[in-house]
């Protein structure tokens, strides 16, 4: 995928599909490949992996394009699916400006060989504008002027400092994820959906977990296909995928040659050893998102904070089998305020304010996976417990055959660093563990405990 810069767009281009950036307004449009020829002086700045989308950091600011720089393979999901980790991006303002070095791949096809693209030069009329524009500057330097460079001086620190910021987000958490073939919102269960399968990609992706929806929002409102190409939904969480062999071609007294040789070279003695693929799939979701201790509990929509489902998924031949958990803050409306840490948590609104959003929060939930188990893991006594007795007392209002509720107190069990005690939990509720199927999942619910396992 190229990137050309214009007079008055930006315009990324790959095969037959471009797609044109105002350096105006900062409006998008798809357009022919062929257009670019009516594009006034195009210069390629040279290859980008793909789109994210468009934001605007500060209201002070211009629209900023960003752009997938770098990519690295995650692995290949069952079917051939390849699924990538963005590693570095590019933010282009939509501006007249010119850009900074975005320091992209230069493209072989338009370069030759040379190490940058030329700066696209001004035409006469602009060239005798700009002179007759400094000679007045000349002759009106005085306060309002100085006034003016100042502010730009302000204006360019805050649009740094916002940069640095959006830059750590994608380049330093390693936590943005996607695949152009590949529903990583969805796990296996959803994708089941026959009716959607037609359908372009994103409109069969999961909208909690579509991270850069209100980043592409321009491209969907075209409401044209053309627009399809360019909507790449990207999820926010952690994929790992490895392919495994469960038995080697060798005789029992035998070594590998070498424990280096790839698992490629390695041959499985029969079908009934076969290899496998597995997958652990996080996805964070992009409603009620935010910092911990800032972000809490429940909002009016029932989006709980810091959703995340994770899937387990194992391929092997021609079948999938996927057990999914998500984890969310307790559902109630709920705070922690102060910079110190572990502050004390305090309830927001009473009991029966609560209940319509809590019951709004596993309408959904139930609705989605079916039957839920609740662990909630927080204290049980402690500055904690005012959170879990608020849960208890919402689920005993809800009220719901399909939801069964098991309190785990972690830190009291797993005091001093002893994980193993978690096996307490996990042999208290085997009976429940060993009748989910297909459709049932656990759900997790804790707070302020380093990780929990089922």
């Amino acid at each position: 995928m190229e990137l050309f810069q214009a007079k008055d767009h930006y315009i990324l281009q790959s095969g037959d599909h471009a797609l044109w950036c105002s350096r105006i307004d900062g409006t998008m449009n798809v357009r022919p490949a062929t257009d670019l020829l009516l594009a006034w002086n195009p210069v390629c700045l040279g290859r980008v992996e793909g789109l994210i989308g468009k934001i605007q950091l500060h209201t002070d600011l211009p629209l900023g394009l960003i752009l997938i720089r770098q990519k690295a393979l995650v692995g290949q999901m069952p079917g051939d699916h390849r699924v990538y980790k963005i590693t570095k991006i590019a933010v282009i303002p939509l501006s007249e400006e010119e850009p900074l070095d975005l320091e992209l791949e230069l493209c072989k096809k338009h370069h030759f060989g040379i190490d940058k693209p030329e700066k696209i030069t001004q035409s006469p009329d602009d060239s005798k504008f700009l002179l007759k524009t400094l000679s007045q500057i000349k002759s009106n330097v005085g306060a309002p002027v100085k006034k003016k460079v100042k502010e730009n001086k302000e204006r360019e620190r805050l649009e740094r400092r916002l940069l640095d910021e959006l830059y750590k987000i994608f380049m330093d958490s390693d936590s943005f994820y996607y695949s152009m073939t590949y529903d990583l919102t969805n796990t296996v269960q959803r994708q089941g959906d026959t009716e959607k399968s037609n359908l372009p990609m994103w409109k069969q992706v999961d909208d909690r977990f579509f991270w850069n929806k209100h980043m592409v929002r321009e491209l969907i409102d075209l409401q044209v296909p053309e627009a399809d190409f360019w909507v790449m939904p990207i999820i926010q969480g952690f994929v790992q995928v490895e392919e495994l062999v469960v038995n080697y071609n060798e005789s029992p007294d035998e070594e590998r040659s070498s424990p280096d040789t790839p698992l490629q070279d390695l041959t499985c003695v029969d079908d009934i050893h076969p290899r496998f693929t597995v997958a652990l799939i996080s996805r964070r979701s992009r409603h009620r998102a935010g910092m911990r201790y800032k972000r809490r509990g429940v909002d009016t929509e029932g989006h709980v904070a810091n959703y995340v489902e994770t899937e387990q998924l194992i391929s092997v031949h021609n079948h999938s089998l996927s057990f999914v958990q998500s984890r969310g803050s307790v559902p109630v409306f709920w705070s922690q305020a102060g910079y110190r840490y572990n502050p004390r948590p305090r309830l927001e609104k009473g009991e029966k304010e609560t209940v319509p959003f809590f019951a709004a929060h596993f309408d959904e939930q139930l609705k989605l996976y079916k039957k839920q188990v609740i662990i909630n893991l927080v204290d049980q006594g402690g500055r904690e417990k005012i959170i879990g007795d608020a849960y208890l007392k919402q689920v005993l209002l809800y009220n719901n055959p399909n939801l069964t509720y098991v309190s785990f107190d972690f830190h009291e069990h797993c005091r001093g660093m002893k994980f193993e005690n978690v096996q307490t939990l996990t042999d208290a509720i085997s009976d429940i563990i060993t009748d989910m199927r297909w459709d049932k999942h656990i759900l997790l619910y804790y707070e302020n405990v380093p990780f929990a396992v089922v």
